[in-house]
């Protein structure tokens, strides 16, 4: 039987929650800009930059592309989620899911990251790595809004 693995990391940020959540919400474009350290590129490949089911192709600089849709968000509770279609992370996971949900602290906030992911088979690692990403991406965006 297959088993969901779920990993989690918070992250905190000086940054406000809705302007972090408004760069991963509707403009995953400036991500190269942001972070050209870990993303090399974002192309839309389908729909528009803010809508469930829109689809990114994403060139990182360490691991290769893939495609990501746009599968959920919430501007109330500042939360979204993003599936992976293809790429290298579907050599080794059957499924992988990033969720973030961004937590207002006065001016700063909270970034809860949780990848939901199953393994093709017992010898692939712990996706650990994908987190690590999600986390430099995290720390990436702060930055440029504090420069802003």
């Amino acid at each position: 039987m297959a088993q969901l693995v779920k990993v989690e990391a918070q992250v905190e940020l000086e940054s406000p929650a809705e302007k972090v959540f408004d760069i991963f919400r509707r403009k995953s474009y400036l991500f190269p800009e942001i972070a050209p350290h870990v993303v090399k590129d974002v192309k839309l490949v389908s729909g528009d930059w803010d809508s469930v089911g829109s689809v990114w192709l994403w060139t990182q600089c360490d691991s290769g592309s893939g495609k990501e849709t746009f599968e959920a968000f919430d501007d109330e509770t500042k939360s979204i989620t993003f599936k992976c279609l293809d790429g290298v992370a579907m050599n080794f996971y059957k499924s992988l899911k990033s969720s973030l949900q961004f937590s207002p602290e006065g001016e700063r906030c909270t970034a809860k990251a949780v990848l939901t992911y199953e393994k093709q088979n017992a010898d692939v690692p712990d996706a650990n790595k994908y987190l690590e990403f999600t986390r430099s991406l995290l720390i990436s965006v702060d930055g440029y809004l504090l420069k802003a």
